[in-house]
């Protein structure tokens, strides 16, 4: 019965091939094999010399399992062989050998003919064979691995926010890791169970798995090519023994890991006995594993490799199944041991699991249960173990119930942010909202107005003007049109915008995302808001300047972030000293670059990056660290550069920015501003369009790195027009302002001061099912009045209350519609805020509107 039951694999149909997994089916005797009725007859039916006996033999120490794969490679590499120089006869001898009950697999006395003898002897059957089933194998293993180490990440309570950190979203992270890391938090994903312990054993998972998941691949790739060629050529057995060789480690690593996240759960195990015999047993085996490892990397002889390294798979298989039941037993608890009088006595709250794992762990207590209801832990043990063995019939149901919890999210895959992006809702959109209500209104103030500009540029709009981080441009693909890249700030596309249309004189602002291809870190983003605010066109001396720097300071004090400072300094100044310390012209501005990391690394560090990068000699680079070390209040530093004698007095450039520099900072002190301003040499501000005045606002204490900077740049319009355009302007970085404000709303919120995500101020509480048209009614009647209102339609009056008490978003007033006032045609108005409560029945329909707006 049986072999009526099992499947049929044909061997030997046109276009067909063969599979590890079709040999491993008539290995493990779930399948007969058939040779397709075109194979026969193209086999030769001609008489053929032949040769008395075969050197083909299968070594005595293989497995029936590996003696089968073997006959099964040899049978389909003679379907595949030379059809002149093949008989019927041997395939079909071994076709009948692979479907008969008989466990032994001699051939006889069987004569051959030369092309037979080639094929027997060359082809590598044995070690393709069983390569097959290592293949097969440890396929399956990489698909059922990450499920039981997920359960394993429960049951220890381990912290798996590591899983999220390996992409780093540059395209050099471990793929594999990546993609592992992804399945586990399918596995995993709304799971409570999972807690905040640094475990070693958990936080390596995707690198381990992610490894065995490369080689495996590599194994499958050489049986895929071994199994459906011919004989031909040598090196066969050289290269799928270097093959088999490279999986050695990671069956090691991937057991040991397994072993060890096992003794972890079984600390969790209720029953005592049920604990050592856990820990016995895989101690065992790990045992095993280590010793087969050693014996199979130094093992030379290619079939002897596979036959070792098979059996440490199957190794492997067992502390994998061990590690699921102790992970089972440590999740289910005493609910396996305890009676039903007990159970249902025990209130206890349990640990919310992963949608994947309470599906699996569901999976096995059925089958337990199924199995036999009074089975000890012993025999419940045995029976976690056979579901976990590859040969076992409900092995199948266990695989395709695993793939179906992965590969059902494989399309909706938990979705998740670009690195270096964010999303915003609720209390932090308020945040946002009034910010930018803040900043526009300053704007406007100063008499800018407002500009839009498209979120890409021709890409020769915006090379050659970023300097070094001109890398940095995001580049659109090319759809066979316009070469386009996303705009990297909003100055280069306003210079573009004035050129464009002719505009010599303007006050502008802008708010709108930029993006850079940046390496995402706290406080930098890939896609984030500028708030520009730029003046372009002819003016008094340093008045735009001044302006630019004086609205900076405005927006920061009104923004209330804190503490901040705006270092200034200028780029004549920076050219002048440059000069001075003897640095030739054309590496003004990659040094100048250099410079500006001086707020993130130390002096030492710009120097070897100066010195050994861009050719200065030590003497000029420690020449610039002894200028760009100064720093102070700003008239007071202004008088120390241009007293008598000094180098910066005798250099045009920097005499010129220094008399520009006192007329701003006299402006900033009668402005009452200048007190929030440092006059910094090191500040350099690597973008090359900077012609003049240059400042960076830094918050002092908030490690976000800049929150604004900017500059004169004189000659960017003129970059893209025939008329040359001076122009000053300055950028907030508002996403690092708003780090700095939801911190500031963090604490708020410890202090029992909500943040509330909604403005609105009415909720219109119908009572009573099927009555949306009272509620249009009287919301649209709240709306027209300017009222911010929202209206529910539903019976159950808790919803009601829950809805308008909602932590962060709670509602002032409610207006009350149930059956009373429905017949009597009027509302209750009820204010719910704790300590202000109050309720006023019975107020007439047409009124009701009146009577909020006193209230409100």
């Amino acid at each position: 019965m049986a072999a009526e039951r099992r499947s049929v694999i044909t061997l030997g149909g046109k276009g067909s091939s063969l599979s590890s997994s079709s040999v491993y089916k008539v290995a493990s005797g779930v399948a007969n094999v058939r040779i397709d009725s075109s194979a026969i007859e193209r086999l030769s039916t001609k008489p053929l010399p032949l040769i008395k006996g075969s050197s083909f033999s299968i070594p005595e120490e293989l497995t029936k399992e590996e003696t089968r794969a073997s006959l099964v490679v040899l049978l389909n590499k003679l379907l595949l062989a030379n059809s002149g120089s093949v008989r019927s006869v041997l395939p079909v001898k071994i076709m009948e050998i692979l479907n008969s009950k008989d466990e032994t697999f001699e051939f006889g006395d069987v004569e051959v003919t030369e092309g037979e003898s080639v094929v027997l002897e060359k082809s590598c059957a044995t070690l393709v064979g069983i390569c097959s089933v290592i293949d097969h194998k440890s396929t399956v293993l990489s698909q059922i691995v990450d499920s039981v180490a997920a359960l394993s990440c429960e049951a220890t309570k381990g912290d798996v926010t590591s899983f999220s950190l390996l992409d780093s979203g540059d395209g050099f992270g471990n793929k594999d890791a990546i993609s592992v890391a992804g399945d586990l938090k399918v596995l995993l994903n709304g799971s409570k169970a999972v807690g905040k312990l640094e475990i070693e054993e958990i936080s390596k998972i995707p690198r381990i798995h992610g490894k065995f998941r490369d080689v495996v691949r590599s194994v499958h790739s050489d049986a895929r090519v071994e199994l459906n060629s011919g004989v031909k050529g040598c090196g066969i057995g050289e290269a799928m023994g270097a093959t088999l060789s490279a999986l050695c480690v990671p069956i090691k690593s991937l057991g040991e890991c397994s072993f060890l996240r096992a003794k972890l759960c079984f600390e969790s195990a209720v029953n005592e006995d049920l604990r050592k015999l856990l820990s016995e047993k895989s101690c065992v085996e790990y045992q095993n594993l280590r010793s087969g490892v050693k014996l199979a990397l130094v093992e030379e002889d290619h079939c002897r490799l596979a036959h070792k390294l098979n059996e440490c798979l199957g190794i492997v298989w067992r502390i994998i199944g061990l590690e699921a039941a102790a992970a089972y037993f440590a999740l289910a608890g005493g609910d396996l041991f305890a009676t039903k009088e007990v159970l249902k006595g025990d209130k206890k709250k349990k640990a919310v699991l992963g949608k994947g794992t309470s599906v699996i762990i569901q999976f096995i207590k059925e089958r337990l249960v199924s199995s036999n209801e009074a089975a000890n832990g012993g025999d419940q043990v045995e029976q976690i173990l056979d579901l976990y063995n590859p040969e076992s019939h409900g092995f199948d149901c266990l695989l395709a119930k695993v793939k179906e919890i992965v590969e059902s999210n494989e399309n909706r895959r938990l979705p998740k942010l670009p690195k270096g992006t964010r999303d915003f809702a609720q209390g932090k959109m308020i945040i946002r909202e009034k910010a930018f209500s803040i900043i526009q209104n300053v704007f406007k103030k100063h008499g800018a107005t407002a500009l839009d500009t498209p979120v890409f540029e021709l890409r020769e709009t915006l090379m050659g003007k970023y300097g070094e981080d001109s890398k940095l441009i995001y580049d659109l693909a090319d759809q066979g049109g316009e070469l386009c890249s996303l705009r990297y700030d909003l100055t280069v596309p306003f210079a573009r915008y004035c050129a464009m249309n002719g505009i010599t004189s303007i006050k502008r602002y802008q708010i709108a995302k930029v993006y850079r291809r940046d390496n995402p870190s706290h406080g930098r983003y890939r896609e984030f808001y500028q708030c520009d605010f730029d003046i372009a066109g002819l003016s008094e001396p340093m008045g735009p300047d001044f302006e630019v720097v004086k609205i900076l300071t405005e927006l920061l004090d009104k923004l209330e972030i804190g503490d901040y400072v705006v270092k200034l300094n200028h780029r004549k100044l920076l050219d002048g000293m440059l000069e001075i310390c003897g640095v030739p012209a054309e590496k003004f501005r990659t040094i100048c670059s250099s410079i500006d990391k001086l707020d993130k690394q130390s002096f030492e560090q710009v120097k070897k990056e100066m010195v050994e990068e861009k050719g200065l000699s030590s003497e000029v680079a420690d020449r610039i660290g002894s200028f760009v070390k100064e720093k102070g209040a700003p008239m007071e530093l202004l008088n120390k550069l241009r007293e008598e004698g000094s180098e910066f007095l005798g250099n045009k450039s920097s005499k010129e920015a220094l008399d520009e520099l006192s007329i701003m900072f006299e402006a900033l002190e009668r402005s009452k501003c200048s007190g929030r301003v440092v006059f910094d040499l090191s500040l350099a501000r690597g973008l090359d369009y900077y012609t003049g005045v240059i400042f960076e606002a830094v918050c002092i204490g908030a490690e976000v790195g800049s929150i604004a900077a900017g500059g004169r740049y004189d000659n960017l319009i003129g970059m893209f027009g025939k008329e040359q355009v001076p122009a000053v302007g300055m950028s907030l970085g508002i996403e690092r302002v708003f780090n700095i404000l939801e911190k500031k709303q963090k604490l708020e919120e410890r202090k029992s001061r909500v943040v509330q995500s909604t403005e609105t101020q009415v909720l219109v509480s119908i009572m009573e099912d099927n009555k949306l048209g009272e509620a249009a009614e009287l919301a649209s009647q709240l709306w027209e009045a300017g009222i911010n209102a929202e209206y529910l339609v539903n019976k159950r009056r808790g919803k009601h209350f829950d809805r308008a008490m909602s932590t962060g978003s709670e509602i002032p007033w409610m207006v009350i519609v149930g059956k009373t006032e429905l017949s009597e045609g009027v509302v209750t108005l009820k204010k719910i805020l704790k300590g202000s409560e109050e309720e006023v029945p019975g107020v007439p329909r047409d009124s009701f509107v009146a009577e909020l707006l006193k209230r409100l």
